[in-house]
Order: structure tokens, then C-alpha cells, then sequence
């Protein structure tokens, strides 16, 4: 049991950064790409360099956070994919309160991080079971 839930961490946390990265390289090689996704149309130069700073350069951040996390602390590592995916979804559900249904896109990332933040609580809780006995 132990190899699976370790296996799982890694699972989970390389995941998570894998995702984080794809945006991250979209948003430094053509930040309209990632907002596309969501039909919004980048009007001026500050707005490019926005996204490549928010996306491109704090995803990568994250990225090689979330990476040095999953060879150094898995523990770590699933405490900040909690944290990270369960805010973003937060952040959508928030939306829904504020400014109405979400589309497909906003709805199905909603789940897909809420997954990931309850899958990763989940393999915390096996870890801290594991480290008792």
C-alpha cells in the first residue's frame, strides 16, 4: 500500500506541474493562445506581456516549485497541489456566485482541480495514516 500512495503522490504532483507547464510555455510563446480558451482578445502590449508574466513566468515558477517538491517533499508537494488546485477552484465557484453560470471550459477545469485538491488531501491523509503506524 505504501508504493501505491507513493506512486500516486507522484502521480498527482507531476500531473499538476505538467499542466502548469503547458499553459506556462503557451502564454511565453503566444499569450493570446491561452486566452482563446476563454474568448478574450489581448488589445495591447501590456496586456501581452501580462499574461506571459502571470502565466508564462509565475506558472513556471510554480512549475519548478511544484517539480523540486516531488524529488524533495512529496508531502509538501500534495499540501500545495491542494492548495493550488482547491483556491482555483474556489476562484470558479466564486464566479458562479458573482457573474453567473460558467461555460464548458470554466466548468470542466472546475472539476478537474476540485478533483485534484480532493485527491490530494486524500493521499495527505494516507500519508499521515502511514507515518503512524
Amino acid at each position: 500500500m505504501n508504493r501505491f500512495i507513493n506512486l500516486s503522490s507522484s502521480f498527482i504532483i507531476g500531473l499538476t506541474a505538467a499542466g502548469i507547464l503547458m499553459v506556462s510555455v503557451m502564454a511565453f510563446a503566444d499569450p493570446q493562445s491561452v486566452m482563446d480558451l476563454v474568448q478574450v482578445k489581448l488589445t495591447n502590449n501590456d496586456a501581452f506581456s501580462s499574461i506571459r508574466g502571470v502565466y508564462g513566468g509565475a506558472g513556471l515558477t510554480i512549475f519548478i516549485a511544484l517539480v523540486y517538491l516531488l524529488f524533495h517533499n512529496k508531502i509538501q508537494g500534495l499540501a500545495f497541489v491542494a492548495i493550488l488546485c482547491g483556491f482555483y477552484s474556489v476562484s470558479r465557484i466564486t464566479t458562479i456566485f458573482s457573474e453567473g453560470a460558467l461555460g464548458s471550459f470554466g466548468t470542466n477545469w472546475m472539476v478537474t482541480e476540485g478533483v485534484l485538491c480532493v485527491l490530494a488531501i486524500t493521499l495527505l491523509l494516507a500519508n499521515r495514516k502511514l507515518s503512524r503506524i
